[in-house]
């Protein structure tokens, strides 16, 4: 007589399911596997329910920040950001722009974004270039990052 019980997984477990989940497994894998080990507990009415609740106000929460991540896709669209530095006669940079110099530039417009965020190698050349900006949930701004002279 094979018994199943409910349990609701705390870690990920390989072949089995993902945090969160709620899986029937036999009575001998919960008590002697899952539940010593931290990966799951039994699942009563009131810890499924409140489960759901979590994921409710998780879902919420990554809702709002899929919106918030929007409007700052809305606003970085097609900005102009502009940078001096010393150069040479031809135009080659002493230095190069990184992404610190275009983050900082943009939060002195008001948008902030992490250096990591920006994809752009080190630029060493006077003038226009497009940047990229890759963002969370998978959105990304393009910006045009103009090069001047730094004057003496």
């Amino acid at each position: 007589m094979k018994k199943n019980v409910k349990v609701i997984l705390l870690k990920d477990v390989p072949e089995l399911g993902q945090t969160d989940e709620v899986k029937e497994v036999s009575l001998g894998y919960a008590r002697n596997f899952l539940v010593p080990r931290g990966l799951a507990i039994e699942a009563s009415e009131k810890q499924v329910a409140d489960l759901e609740v979590r994921k409710a106000k998780k879902a919420a929460s990554a809702e709002a920040d899929l919106k918030h991540m929007e409007e700052l896709v809305q606003k970085l669209e097609g900005q102009t950001v502009e940078i001096a530095a010393k150069a040479s006669e031809e135009g080659t940079l002493y230095g190069s722009v990184s992404a610190a110099k275009i983050a900082s530039a943009l939060k002195d417009k008001g948008l902030e974004v992490k250096k990591e965020q920006i994809l752009a190698e080190h630029i060493k050349e006077l003038g226009e270039h497009e940047v990229v900006i890759n963002l969370d949930h998978g959105l990304e701004a393009r910006i045009t990052l103009i090069i001047n002279p730094e004057k003496k």
